[in-house]
């Protein structure tokens, strides 16, 4: 069976600047030579201390960040090569549930417009079609649909991690 997802020796070094020219003092080795793959219907969990890398290997895997050295591969594809279209494309299909959901959640927005907001940003639903699709999220994660309403500080902690889930699995990832 062919792999997912591939990471071999992924870097991500963060240069430390000081002195008269703000120059090149040492660097933070957030990521350092990290290698795993992943294959079709696998769960991946990644643990450890605060501050050892977590995000910023996931932020590398989705190019958020631009890593230093290393090769990743999304069934198959060479992810580094990509260019910006066609890694906005590819994207559609990489979702992530944040640990912490308020922190990740628009206070400004209601849920049923968190929920509708990748959808219409990708080109999949609109109007009605979108509005669908929520209720439809909505019913997955166990939050009444009358709720869509709502804004994120009005739910609990837990269902606000619902929440954070519907929105990962809006666009069929």
């Amino acid at each position: 069976m062919s792999q997912l997802l591939e990471v071999q020796d992924l870097v991500k070094h963060y240069p430390l600047r000081g002195g008269l020219f703000s120059r090149a003092t040492g660097a933070v080795r957030a990521v350092d030579g990290v290698s795993f793959a992943l294959a079709y219907g696998e769960t991946l969990g990644l643990v450890g201390e605060s501050g050892c890398g977590k995000t910023t290997l996931a932020r590398l895997v989705l190019r958020l960040e631009e890593p230093n050295a290393g090769e990743l591969r999304f069934e198959g594809e060479d992810l580094l090569r990509l260019g910006r279209r066609a890694l906005r494309a590819r994207r559609r299909h990489f979702q992530i549930v944040f640990q912490d959901p308020m922190s990740s959640l628009n206070p400004r927005m209601t849920v049923g417009e968190i929920l509708a907001e990748p959808l219409v940003v990708h080109g999949v639903a609109t109007g009605a079609a979108a509005d669908a699709r929520v209720l439809e999220l909505l019913e997955q994660v166990g939050i009444p649909a009358s709720w869509r309403q709502r804004y994120p500080h009005e739910f609990s902690g837990g269902q606000r991690q619902r929440i954070g889930v519907a929105r990962a699995i809006a666009l069929g990832p």
